[in-house]
């Protein structure tokens, strides 16, 4: 997922180079939403990851 978050940021600059203001904002939109929903699926899974092995 984050490798799409990035994707998304490189297309967002390279059409914001190219001028084309709507695609780099809705780029980069997405890329933002999928850099957060990362974050809190990495986060989740470092909280509730960590399981204790069972003796």
């Amino acid at each position: 997922m984050l490798y799409y978050a990035l994707v998304f940021l490189i297309v967002a600059l390279v059409a914001a180079v190219l001028g084309f203001g709507g695609i780099a904002g809705a780029a980069a939109g997405i890329a933002k939403i999928l850099f957060f929903v990362f974050l809190v699926l990495f986060v989740l899974s470092l909280i509730f990851g960590r399981r204790r092995p069972a003796v």
